[in-house]
């Protein structure tokens, strides 16, 4: 949606703010703030539906409000004595102060919107597999992960980015993992061997015969059993947020006690956008998302898998155990994680990078397991992916 009021435009699909024509970067929150006072213009928007909407109902201070409010006004080239735009009604909350036209924007228009071709292949036990080809330059394969859509990745806040990016150094694949997004749903066979088979399937659909793996969360242990089983066809691999230990095969309590509490997340709430427990769900994966993002995750995330494959699909993943393949890795790797990653901690991070061989390994300061464009972290974990991948002379 785009939304006009004064002489700024908000765009939630782009995720961009202009004030007479000039970009002018927001921070996530007050981007929000900013969506919300729009599309309640002309009405009282109370601190209680504000917190809810832009912290999650999280407690904050009177003080981080006020900051917030501040740097919207700047935003909008209001202060708070005119309050001509942002209006303060003590003791209650804030209202906006002027028309705001709303206006749907296709994705397809959002600015930089990469071009992909979507085709199938067969693994080796026949379920088809949906994948993606975008850009030009050398190829990259992006390891399938929990969960994608191929289309609405495209098109959505969270994805997009790091798609046009990738993109726009290289022919990017990506393909939607089986039972889930466009690839085959009546599937019987969840495991890691028929998840780096279908990556295999992949890449000798498109051509691939020595190639760099990206991957992420889940797609970090299938890429290493692929790259341990197919020394020859890797030629480096980025590994970022990911795990070589399953919850329910590591050494505590708590990781289990972590998988049990995303099942009952995910039976609880799949299919449900406004459920509690599938905002809960999505605040785990990125905390720090704004309002736009995570919608564009849920929309996403229920496009691409019905509760029972969800679920099955994170059973198989908190099985997951490639400790004993990380020696065989050949591939010079990178392995990133995120400081306050709440999906897979940092201990694991360490673990891949201590025991594939010479492997680099890159600590980013975020909360967030699914790395977000309005994020500082994003530019730090792309520019370092991408030099990583730039050595590849393959």
């Amino acid at each position: 949606m785009r939304y006009r009021f004064s002489d700024c435009v908000l765009d939630t699909v782009s995720h961009s703010f202009t004030r007479d024509g000039e970009t002018i970067p927001l921070e996530p929150q007050v981007f929000d703030l900013l969506h919300l006072l729009a599309e309640r213009a002309g009405e009282l928007v109370t601190k209680d539906e504000l917190i809810e909407a832009v912290w999650n109902g999280r407690i904050v201070s009177e003080a981080t409000i006020s900051s917030r409010i501040n740097a919207a006004r700047s935003a909008v080239g209001d202060t708070g004595k005119d309050q001509r735009i942002i209006r303060t009604i003590p003791r209650r909350g804030f209202e906006l102060m002027v028309d705001a036209s709303q206006e749907p924007v296709s994705a397809d228009a959002a600015d930089g919107l990469v071009t992909q071709t979507v085709r199938y292949t067969s693994s080796v036990d026949d379920t088809q597999i949906a994948y993606a080809i975008s850009g030009t330059g050398p190829p990259l394969m992006r390891a399938g992960h929990f969960l994608t859509h191929l289309e609405k990745d495209a098109r959505n806040s969270v994805f997009r980015s790091s798609i046009e990016m990738f993109s726009a150094h290289h022919k990017l694949i990506r393909y939607d993992q089986r039972g889930t997004g466009l690839s085959q749903t009546d599937v019987e066979e969840l495991s890691i061997e028929a998840y780096a088979n279908d990556l295999l399937a992949v890449a000798d659909a498109v051509g691939l015969d020595r190639f760099p793996i990206f991957a992420t969360s889940q797609g970090v242990p299938i890429a290493i059993h692929f790259a341990a089983t197919h020394p020859s066809r890797v030629s480096r691999l980025v590994l970022c947020g990911g795990f070589a230990q399953g919850r329910m095969v590591r050494d505590d309590n708590y990781s289990r006690e972590e998988a049990e509490v995303l099942m009952t997340l995910v039976r609880m709430g799949w299919g449900k956008p406004d459920s509690a427990f599938m905002s809960a769900f999505i605040s785990m994966f990125c905390p720090d998302a704004s309002r736009a993002e995570r919608a564009s995750l849920v929309e996403s995330q229920l496009a691409s898998a019905t509760a029972e494959m969800a679920a099955r699909v994170r059973m198989t993943i908190d099985k997951f155990n490639v400790v004993d393949l990380l020696g065989q890795v050949q591939a010079p790797t990178l392995v990133i994680h995120a400081s306050g990653d709440a999906l897979h901690p940092v201990s694991q991070g360490r673990l891949l990078a201590s025991k594939i061989p010479a492997a680099e390994f890159r600590l980013v300061e975020s909360n967030n397991h699914i790395f977000l464009k309005s994020t500082p972290a994003w530019d730090e974990i792309m520019s370092a992916a991408l030099e990583f991948l730039g050595r590849d002379k393959v």
